[in-house]
């Protein structure tokens, strides 16, 4: 009995002995690996800002303003040149994507009108719900020049404007979402003054 005593001990104290060495290896790649990450994701706005205004000179960046919404928050990147503003940039999101939550980044010039579309982010399914990204269908296309004040952001199968990605309608109401949700708040006051 002793003896089993002492291996149950031993077992506890070599279990805990790991578990401290585990975590404090995990808290060191976490340390390590956090600013890069960080770093990493805030190129990826950055690139997603140039991609969908037009030519800027100022740091959209470091102008930004948060906007809480239903659900979220949107973020607006004002960009100008030469002291005139030439659009804004919203980081925005729709949470009824098939595979869950999208987020986008909406280029609008300063009379409201979409300039370009990038996804930011999504989990939709490879093939199908996917073809929203531009690098793999030309679906975003039809966004482009468009004022959302005459074109209805509705897939046509509930009376808008849009055409759905064949076989994915959910993943393309999503989008109009996301791009709605993003111009709804920009009319409301988040464009560049």
């Amino acid at each position: 009995m002793a003896n089993m005593e002492s291996n149950f001990k031993n077992m506890t104290a070599t279990l805990l002995i790991i578990s401290l060495v585990a975590s404090a290896a995990l808290g060191l790649v976490y340390q390590s690996t956090k600013e890069p990450i960080a770093l990493a994701q805030q190129a990826k706005i950055n690139n997603a800002i140039k991609a969908v205004l037009p030519e800027f000179d100022n740091q959209p960046g470091n102008e930004a303003k948060t906007v809480p919404v239903e659900g979220g928050e949107l973020i607006f990147y004002p960009a100008t040149k030469q002291g005139q503003p030439v659009g804004t940039a919203v980081k925005t999101f729709s949470n009824n994507g098939f595979g869950g939550r999208i987020e986008l980044m909406v280029g609008f010039l300063p009379d409201g009108t979409i300039n370009k579309v990038a996804v930011i982010s999504h989990k939709e399914t490879p093939g199908l719900g996917d073809k929203m990204d531009p690098k793999k269908s030309n679906f975003s296309l039809q966004f482009e020049g468009k004022n959302p004040e005459t074109f209805k952001l509705k897939v046509k199968k509930d009376g808008g404007d849009v055409d759905a990605i064949t076989a994915s309608t959910i993943s393309s109401r999503a989008y109009c979402d996301a791009v709605t949700r993003a111009y709804n708040a920009l009319k409301e006051g988040g464009k560049h003054e």
